[in-house]
C-alpha cells in the first residue's frame, strides 16, 4: 500500500526524527494501548493520568496530563488515519466522529492551546525503528507556540521515555 507523503512546511510545522532501538511493533503498542501510554506520553514529572483510545478513523484519542502541582489538562481528538505498526494520525481540531472541535478561548491560546495534526511513522531499521513526528499547525502562532512549549526536548524526552518503558516489556 502507498500512502501519501505529508509536506513540511517550515512556518507552519514542527518535526522530530530519531532512529530508536526497539521495533515498530513496541513503538505501535505504547502509542496504541492506554495501558502503555500512560506511563510515557508525558514528560516527567508531569504524568498522563488517564487515556482513552477508539483505535480507527474518527475514534477518540484522549489524554489527561497532570502537572507537578496537580492540575489536569485534558486533551481530546481524532484519529484521521491508522495504519498499524507504521502510521498514526490524529488532530485536535476534530472532535471523535469528525466533529469539528471548538476553536480555543483567547485565554487557553494563551496557555498553549492550539489547533494541529500530528503525523507520526514508523518504519524498521534492522531491529529499530525510524521514528518521525510531524506536527502541523494552522498557522504561525500555533507553531510558535508549540515550539516555545518546548516541542523538540519535550518529545524527545517523550520517545526516550517510550523506549526505555518498552525495553521492560
Amino acid at each position: 500500500m502507498t500512502h501519501p507523503k505529508h509536506q513540511f512546511d517550515p512556518k507552519l510545522d514542527l518535526t522530530f526524527e530519531r532512529i530508536v532501538d526497539v521495533s515498530p511493533e513496541l513503538v505501535w503498542a505504547a502509542w496504541t494501548e492506554p495501558e502503555h501510554l500512560k506511563h510515557w506520553f508525558t514528560p516527567v514529572p508531569w504524568k498522563t493520568v488517564d487515556c482513552e483510545i477508539d483505535l480507527r478513523p474518527g475514534g477518540i484519542f484522549r489524554t489527561v496530563m497532570r502537572s507537578p502541582e496537580g492540575k489536569d489538562f485534558p486533551g481530546v481528538g481524532c484519529y484521521l488515519e491508522v495504519v498499524k505498526n507504521e502510521k498514526l494520525i490524529w488532530s485536535n481540531a476534530l472532535a471523535p466522529g469528525f466533529r469539528p472541535a471548538k476553536m480555543p478561548t483567547p485565554e487557553a491560546a494563551a496557555c498553549g492551546e492550539f489547533m494541529f495534526t500530528a503525523v507520526i511513522s514508523l518504519e524498521a531499521r534492522g531491529k529499530g525503528t525510524r521514528y518521525t513526528a510531524l506536527v502541523m499547525h494552522s498557522d504561525e502562532a500555533g507553531r510558535k507556540s508549540h515550539e516555545e512549549m518546548g516541542f523538540h526536548d519535550g518529545w524527545g524526552t517523550a520517545l526516550d521515555q517510550l523506549v526505555a518503558y518498552m525495553k521492560k516489556r
